[in-house]
């Protein structure tokens, strides 16, 4: 058996359901005299699965603790199968659950349960993104007035924004704070939520609905700061640019933000 053959049966025994050995791999090994070949093997294939299902425990553990530890490696177990690894770092195992869970359940229970997994997902994305210095106080305090209407703000890479469906929020809290946790429940309006890194600590906030209007509009949809000014005239009238500075403080407070060129 060449090389390359027998280092694609052991990945086949690995990734497969069963602990059954197929023979030509068997015969290519030596046991010991108090480990057999197919024990050995047997030892591999199942520490592999563990370690692999402990990567998901520890990305997602508010799953765990609703579903309880039977249902949760049921449930990651078939992940597996459908999802084995693909990368040389665990750290994007659970990258697909959100989806698996969508497809794999059915909608009444995976609708929330699908919802909770990415805001779990989000904290690890929010860890791991590309860093990128976030607009500062300093740097709002060195614009000239000219330079203020033509100001235009992006996301930095490590925001993550979702619009939550159902109590995600107050699920992951509870398992965070280790409190009772409470059933879970459809809001009665989606609920914007950003999850982002600040130097190595990820922060969540949920944000009121006019104030993710106005981030979304600034930092999705491109207006410069006269243009956020002028559509929150609307419900704002003369207070618009009052409450448009004080929502850019508390953005630029957060670390959420990026200058953007006009």
């Amino acid at each position: 058996m060449r090389l390359n053959e027998w280092q694609r049966a052991f990945e086949n025994y690995l990734l497969g359901e069963q602990a059954a050995v197929n023979s030509a791999l068997a015969c290519t090994l030596i046991g010991g005299p108090t480990l057999d070949v197919e024990t050995g093997l047997a030892i591999y294939h199942n520490a592999y699965q563990a370690r692999l299902q402990d990567v998901l425990r520890d990305d997602f553990p508010a799953i765990r603790h609703w579903l309880g530890d039977a249902e949760f490696d049921q449930l990651t177990a078939q992940y597996l199968r459908q999802n084995p690894s693909a990368h040389f770092s665990l750290r994007w195992l659970g990258s697909g659950f959100e989806v698996f869970i969508r497809t794999h359940l059915v909608e009444a229970k995976g609708a929330p349960l699908a919802e909770l997994a990415q805001l779990e997902w989000a904290f690890t994305q929010a860890f791991d993104a590309a860093e990128r210095e976030p607009l500062t106080m300093e740097n709002m305090a060195c614009l000239s007035p000219e330079e203020w209407p033509a100001l235009q703000l992006g996301l930095r890479p490590c925001v993550q924004w979702l619009e939550c469906g159902f109590n995600s929020v107050a699920l992951w809290r509870s398992v965070k704070d280790k409190s009772g946790f409470p059933g879970s429940r459809k809001l009665d309006a989606p609920q914007v939520v950003v999850v982002w890194r600040a130097g190595l600590i990820c922060h969540y906030r949920s944000l009121p609905p006019d104030e993710a209007w106005a981030l979304s509009g600034m930092a999705k949809e491109g207006w410069n700061f006269a243009e956020l000014c002028a559509q929150m005239t609307v419900n704002y009238g003369e207070g618009a640019p009052l409450q448009a500075v004080t929502w850019l403080k508390q953005w630029v407070y957060d670390s959420l933000l990026l200058r953007r060129d006009s």
